[in-house]
């Protein structure tokens, strides 16, 4: 018999996403993905100064909202015809990268590492160990106070769950150690952004910002006990859950997608435009041995089943028209379904490292023998490409200390170092794109300018790939695929189902929108691009 699961709101992500799930004979055989807001970013900033859109597109949401701001400056500028300078381009890789980190070790310890282990048992610590000793107390204190909620899933643990009272102790450590790091990675950002979330500092044409080597040197100092913990802790905990306790997981290929990934490619090394940290590139059915160059000409957005009128054709995200159809009988979500070369795209870490060919990750896959990555190889890549964002954050710190200089001076050619203001003004007529790696996985920004003014503005960000509904040929998106397959043997418990999503690092925030202005409902009156 056959048993509909509805898990509505998913929570420990960011935003409102719901989620039916079709179980039969404990597994689940069917899945929908269901976004229950409509955005509206994109209806702000027509008609506004190019210029003015980064401040806007970056308050998409308040963890990864740095990278919106990015994709902006990327879109404007192409469309403006601006270079950023050296100096300006390593300023916004050391931002970004910064908060690259605070993002991927708040996601590991305080929004997935309870879906995989058993924190009763720190009560059963039987060490002398300091540290773990105090945990084991603030544990008893919360349980004889029966208030354990702080630290418990949201579903009770399960045979996958870690119960090893030495372990979870040690765990559960990290976890509280762990709310300070990624402070500190927001903190380091914010000496050259001026603030996080939502930095001030970066403009169309490069930044606005003068370092000192003071700065630097600041920066380094924070970043530094990051960089320690991203390497000494995290590193050990996610690679040891994943090939210790959780392989089980994996074995069974739990979470696995369709196995089409793709990265746009982002963080650049120098002013080529063409040597990035992390390379663009794709790959389908799960053949890691052919990486295929990616073309963002060969984008496309269906809305078949998501809230929108239909079009004829599935439509670049630069052509596209975003109407809302409330009343579409086949819609279910506010996402929408992109697809390259008519494929659903896994996008995020996991694509990124294996497009990348990270050795440490390859090695692992082979060792193990992982055709198929799934939840547990998904937070594995995550602490992998967050080591390759340790190592390279810093080598910029280093970059930046030497175009600085000894004396620190910059003198009346400063502004030139930091900022291209020979292409500060918008054109009449203009188009551009923002193509970047997110955390979460590539993101875009579309841009048209007409009459130096926004004509159209569409964004595609991680989420609205791995989030997105079926398309017309009947293909789920990559959380719906994950899903299928999971083992679900307690109704009342789906803890597997909110596992799978949550490895995904879902960002509902920018893939959907609701806007309130002055608390009345947004009604759109016109096409949205």
């Amino acid at each position: 018999m056959a048993n509909k699961i509805v898990v509505d709101p998913v929570t420990r992500i960011e935003g409102h996403l719901k989620v039916e799930v079709t179980v039969e004979n404990g597994v689940a055989f069917d899945a929908r993905c269901i976004g229950t807001m409509f955005r509206g970013l994109e209806q702000i900033v027509l008609g506004k100064d190019p210029r003015d859109v980064p401040y806007v597109t970056e308050r998409v949401c308040g963890v990864c909202a740095g990278v919106h701001g990015w994709a902006s400056c990327l879109a404007i500028e192409e469309a403006h015809g601006a270079t950023v300078p050296e100096m300006g381009r390593v300023l916004r890789n050391l931002m970004m990268g910064a908060m690259w980190l605070h993002d991927h070790v708040l996601h590991f310890y305080h929004l997935a590492a309870l879906d995989y282990i058993d924190p009763t048992a720190v009560l059963n610590y039987q060490g002398s160990v300091s540290e773990l000793v105090a945990v084991k107390d603030k544990i008893k204190a919360l349980a004889d106070a029966g208030d354990l909620y702080p630290v418990l899933p949201s579903y009770k643990p399960d045979d996958f769950c870690v119960k090893d009272p030495e372990l979870v102790t040690e765990l559960v450590y990290h976890y509280l150690r762990a709310l300070e790091i990624q402070a500190k990675g927001r903190k380091a950002s914010a000496i050259f952004a001026g603030k996080q979330p939502h930095h001030s500092s970066m403009v169309v044409g490069g930044v606005t910002c003068y370092p000192t080597l003071g700065q630097v040197q600041q920066f380094i100092r924070i970043i530094n006990e990051v960089i320690d913990f991203v390497r000494n802790v995290y590193i050990p905990d996610a690679l040891l859950l994943a090939t210790g306790p959780l392989l089980p997981l994996e074995k069974a290929s739990v979470g696995a997608t369709a196995g089409h990934y793709l990265s746009y490619g982002g963080y650049p090394l120098d002013g080529s435009g063409t040597n990035y940290l992390f390379p663009s590139g794709v790959i389908f059915d799960n053949d890691f041995d052919h990486i295929q160059p990616f073309n963002p000409a060969e984008i496309r957005e269906q809305v078949d089943f998501s809230w929108y009128k239909n079009e004829p054709r599935p439509g670049h995200p630069s052509e596209r028209e975003t109407v809302v159809d409330l009343d579409k009988k086949e819609g279910y979500s506010f996402v929408k379904a992109p697809r390259y070369q008519g494929k659903p795209m896994e996008v995020g870490p996991l694509a990124r490292v294996l497009i990348m060919k990270n050795e440490t990750f390859m090695r692992l896959m082979r060792e193990y023998n992982i055709k198929r990555p799934g939840v547990v190889m998904r937070h594995a890549a995550r602490a992998v490409d967050a080591l390759a964002m340790a190592a390279a954050v810093t080598k910029w710190a280093n970059e930046l200390t030497q175009l600085i200089g000894e004396t620190g001076v910059y003198g009346s050619a400063g502004n030139a170092l930091i900022h291209d203001t020979d292409h500060w003004e918008p054109p009449f007529e203009g188009a551009g794109a923002g193509l970047n790696e997110a955390p979460r996985g590539a993101l875009g920004h579309w841009i048209r300018i007409s009459g130096k003014k926004v004509k159209q503005y569409q964004m595609v960000v991680p989420t609205t790939w791995n989030a997105s509904p079926q398309d017309k040929q009947g293909q789920r998106g990559p959380i719906e695929e994950a899903l299928i397959g999971a083992p679900v043997p307690d109704l009342d418990n789906p803890l597997n189902i909110v596992r799978i999503i949550r490895s995904f690092d879902p960002c509902l925030a920018c893939a959907i929108h609701i806007i309130h202005p002055k608390g009345k409902k947004f009604v759109p009156l016109y096409p949205v691009f």
